[in-house]
């Protein structure tokens, strides 16, 4: 939330006015800037586990970060966005960490 700030106060500021525009351009902004930090944070964490040398043990979790992405890139590309399909974008991260729980338990690191 800190990194993503100015994102966070300008779509509230947009929300506000409360018209199909500004509310559009307030998800829009905030849907760019997951994306942008979750590919900019698994870089680097990639980047340091590569030049550290260390193990990598996290299969399962960036399997999960990637689908996520994916899927909702592809969900957000609609022109309406409907109260049950926030609803499912909102359930996306607690379905992500039973994602990483069942890969884990077959086995994935």
């Amino acid at each position: 939330l800190a990194s993503n700030a100015s994102e966070v106060i300008a779509s509230q500021y947009y929300s506000r006015k409360k018209t199909r525009k500004t509310i559009t351009v307030a998800l829009t902004a905030l849907e760019g800037a997951a994306a942008m930090n979750n590919t900019f944070c698994l870089s680097i964490f990639m980047g340091l586990i590569y030049f550290r040398g260390l193990i990598w043990q996290y299969s399962a979790e960036t399997m999960a970060i990637l689908g996520v992405q994916f899927v909702l890139g592809f969900w957000v590309q609609k022109r309406i966005m409907r109260a049950t399909e926030a609803m499912v974008i909102v359930m996306v991260f607690p379905l992500s960490l039973v994602f990483v729980a069942g890969m884990e338990s077959l086995g994935f690191d």
